[in-house]
């Protein structure tokens, strides 16, 4: 992931509440995996789905170590899915396909922020597919079971991980935390794709690829090269 952001103006349009600096302060100081520790700039973007930002990061000020809830709909939608249908999905999303967006993992399930508008059509999208009758080369390949899979989007909120999570801890925690004031997010045809290829995997072990970065990567887990 990047290195922490220097970035104290994320909230000074319209005039920021002076504690708003604090918490930048508070994010840069933050040692450990960083790929598992939001930034400044990422922290801006998450209260950016509350109606009030500054007040979300207030809170966030005041308990850095406690999980949150946000809307969905506005600034991202969740895919909900069991953690070990979800590491395939990322595996094959860092390995083959454009990436992901944040990550995190909470009560056994992975939540993968997604771009607005996913929960309502990433259902549909999968009951078309049915696993396997979508046409191609690839309708041959053999179907594999898919686990329950909770789509939440307008209407609905989440539970997300703390800004600063505890190395031991067993609450939410993030696995990509988010590093920018704009994210890139997988759409509903991304998912899709991932989800189709891990039920039509004949092998479900020895993957090549893992989803945690070496220790000596600094790269941001981004791969902007192949998004487009």
């Amino acid at each position: 992931m990047s290195a922490w952001l220097k970035d104290e103006t994320t909230l000074q349009a319209g005039g920021a509440a002076p504690h708003a600096v604090d918490i930048f302060a508070l994010l840069r100081d933050q040692t450990g995996a960083q790929a598992a520790q939001v930034t400044a700039a990422g922290a801006a973007w998450l209260a950016g789905a509350s109606a009030y930002p500054r007040s979300t990061l207030a809170q966030w000020e005041e308990r850095p170590a406690a999980p949150g809830v946000l809307p969905c709909g506005s600034q991202f939608d969740i895919v909900n899915v069991p953690a070990l249908f979800g590491r395939r999905m990322l595996e094959r999303l860092w390995a083959e396909g454009p990436g992901t967006g944040p990550v995190a993992v909470h009560r056994g399930r992975m939540l993968l922020f997604a771009a607005p508008g996913t929960a309502q059509r990433l259902p549909s999208l999968l009951a078309w597919e049915e696993w396997g009758s979508g046409g191609g080369e690839q309708s041959r390949a053999p179907r594999g079971e898919v686990p329950p899979m909770l789509c939440h989007g307008t209407g609905d909120a989440v539970t997300v991980p703390p800004l600063t999570c505890p190395s031991d801890g067993s609450g939410p925690r993030w696995l990509v935390a988010p590093d920018t004031r704009n994210p890139w997010l997988p759409g509903p045809d991304v998912l899709l794709w991932a989800c189709v290829r891990v039920s039509r995997s004949r092998t479900t072990q020895g993957a090549g690829h893992s989803i945690f970065p070496r220790a000596d990567q600094g790269a941001n887990v981004y791969d902007v090269t192949r998004r487009r």
